[in-house]
């Protein structure tokens, strides 16, 4: 698309990445195919040597899911995307990228699970190794990082905690000694953070959750801020064949054309919904970053668009009243992931955070008492009186 450069979020959310259906002029094509005819064996050949931009193979890229890697690298401001199957497959591009035999990561400490647990139980194999730290601390961070770290990996909002860390902090310390700083941008969505305007290298998203917003598909993303980085994300991707489908990249930029509008809504819901928590005389503590007492509060006005949608609580008599209002719940679904239009309700600590030993757990703030709740588009008043209705159960 021309003259893209001066639109809204939302204009660039609905038409970047637009490509031109020349044979039918589609508004909304989707290249379900998995190999692509060549014009000649010359063609073939070029495209192989990469001196010719024709697909290939849907492994190596597809028209479908380019438009996709396109729409999310400029509402990001990246170099270029790759789109992965997963979340998890965009986590781990990451780290094959750039961990191996001998290298180290520095990583905060309360990251999604999958996302640490993975490097403690599996990298370990290869050599790699780790430390996981408070990263809302950036001096933490710059004590944690040795003569061997090859990557730097931050979320921020983090999962499930909700702590905040200054990415621009981070950046200062990372590019200091030349090391890659890649954030997972999942909780706020290229809406309300940009990463790579604040100096990350790179930013990765599970599009399951915001991006496509409806439950229906599960997507990653890793965004590059410079050419470099964007080829060996990329050679790492195709070499270990986690690639989107055509279907499912399509059911995403679907997603995303609404993203903006979804957040809003979802976001007013939120602040409705911390400021009744806070009141409420069962509840011991919220973690919201609209609220004046989230404990990186200023922070997060400088950082972030909004406070976005994501609150964790706890309930005064710990678990057991948590699992009674999450039993309780009718409205709300009792169920993982996040960023949809639903909201739903889950206990990090026995389900996604689950594989982390007590240890790390209690490091990184995950209590038992934590309630996770990610906050949806229904009536903010409806939202509520479904939390009303539960905590009076306990």
């Amino acid at each position: 698309m021309q003259h893209d450069d001066n639109l809204g979020f939302d204009s660039l959310a609905v038409h970047a990445g637009k490509f031109h259906d020349e044979l039918g002029g589609a508004v909304s094509p989707i290249y379900q195919t998995s190999t692509f005819k060549f014009e000649s064996a010359d063609h073939g050949a070029k495209c192989f040597q990469g001196t010719d931009s024709g697909y290939i193979y849907t492994r190596i890229g597809n028209p479908t899911i380019g438009e996709l890697e396109d729409a999310v690298a400029r509402l990001e401001g990246g170099y270029g995307g790759i789109a992965t199957s997963s979340g998890m497959a965009a986590v781990n591009v990451v780290y094959l990228a750039f961990l191996a035999a001998g290298k180290h990561l520095v990583a905060h400490n309360s990251l999604y699970g999958p996302s640490r647990a993975i490097i403690e139980s599996l990298y370990p194999k290869f050599g790699v190794t780790s430390s996981f730290i408070d990263a809302t601390d950036p001096e933490q961070v710059r004590n944690a990082i040795r003569p061997e770290t090859s990557l730097l990996f931050l979320e921020t909002p983090a999962n499930p905690t909700i702590g905040i860390t200054d990415i621009k902090a981070i950046a200062q310390i990372a590019h200091e000694i030349n090391i890659p700083l890649c954030v997972d941008n999942t909780f706020c969505s290229p809406y309300l953070q940009k990463p790579l305007e604040l100096g990350a290298d790179m930013v990765m998203h599970s599009m399951t959750k915001f991006i496509n917003g409806h439950a229906d598909i599960v997507a990653g993303m890793v965004v590059a801020a410079k050419k470099e980085h964007y080829q060996q994300l990329r050679s790492v991707m195709v070499n270990i064949g986690c690639n989107m489908d055509p279907h499912q990249a399509w059911l995403t930029r679907r997603g995303l054309k609404t993203l903006g509008i979804r957040i809003d809504r979802a976001q007013e819901n939120a602040m409705k919904v911390a400021l009744y928590l806070e009141k409420h005389p069962k509840i011991a503590w919220v973690i919201y970053p609209g609220l004046p007492s989230h404990p990186q509060y200023e922070l997060g006005l400088r950082q972030m668009k909004g406070p976005g949608t994501m609150i964790s609580f706890g309930l005064k008599g710990g678990l057991e009243e948590g699992k009674v209002l999450m039993n309780n719940m009718k409205l709300a679904l009792l169920a993982v992931s996040l960023g949809g239009i639903e909201t739903l309700i889950q206990h990090p600590a026995s389900m996604t955070h689950s594989k982390l030993s007590s240890e790390a757990k209690h490091a990184a703030g995950i209590s038992d008492e934590l309630v996770r709740l990610s906050v949806g588009i229904e009536n903010a008043e409806d939202i509520i009186a479904d939390l009303d209705q539960a905590l009076n159960m306990v």
